[in-house]
């Protein structure tokens, strides 16, 4: 699922000369603007438009861009199941960006974290944040400005072995998808309790685990 990208040259009308290289709006300092999110560093759409016109651009805006059916969520035609039974389209969106004279498209998968947004838990907020992210991956990626958030991301980090990044509640929310998958398919938590061998109360139980566990493992980090 490629994108052309395309640079439309016109006349720019920003007041201030923004920097010219990408080396330069590389090096423009975003500190003050980053947030945090499941552990990660990341920069909100508000303040990169924000930093753009700060630094000269006066016509700065990003167009979600649609399928020919007219959807803004691009997906692949054949769905895949994973190992957990969990079906997938390898979701993504993409974003037309304009800064003055430029204009160029840009493409980003529907994420929750690290993780890939399914089928059973899309959502149209997932959808409006992952149109925000490729905005602002997609200006760093084209201008510089906060690529600095990425220098340590190259996308080949194995998450199974990083374990700072597996949060027990993630996990509990992957168990939880995993269930309805499963009911999906016209199964009952009764059903689902019998083929596993353990009673209702006992799997009520197991999911009040991952809260616990989250409570213990935060009280452990401040000892």
């Amino acid at each position: 699922m490629s994108v052309n990208n395309e640079t439309k040259t016109t006349k720019s009308k920003a007041s201030k000369e923004m920097p010219k290289t990408f080396l330069e709006m590389s090096r423009v300092d975003v500190k003050k603007y980053i947030k945090k999110r499941d552990g990660a560093n990341y920069l909100p759409w508000v303040a990169c438009k924000k930093l753009l016109h700060e630094l000269g651009a006066e016509n700065v805006y990003f167009e979600p861009l649609s399928t020919q059916s007219g959807s803004s969520l691009f997906m692949t035609e054949i769905p895949f199941t994973d190992k957990n039974g969990v079906i997938n389209r390898c979701y993504e969106v993409r974003v037309k960006i304009v800064i003055d004279d430029l204009t160029f498209n840009y493409c980003m998968p529907v994420m929750n974290g690290a993780n890939p947004v399914k089928d059973n838990s899309m959502s149209q907020q997932r959808v409006n944040n992952a149109q925000a992210r490729a905005f602002v991956k997609g200006v760093a990626m084209r201008t510089g400005l906060g690529f600095s958030l990425w220098l340590d991301d190259d996308g080949e980090e194995d998450d199974e072995e990083n374990l700072s990044k597996h949060n027990i509640l993630k996990i509990r929310e992957r168990f939880e998808q995993l269930i309805s998958s499963k009911m999906s398919l016209g199964l009952t938590i009764k059903d689902i309790c019998t083929k596993i061998n353990v009673d209702e109360e006992q799997f009520a139980m197991y999911l009040k685990y991952f809260g616990l566990l989250d409570k213990l493992e935060k009280a452990l980090q401040k000892v």
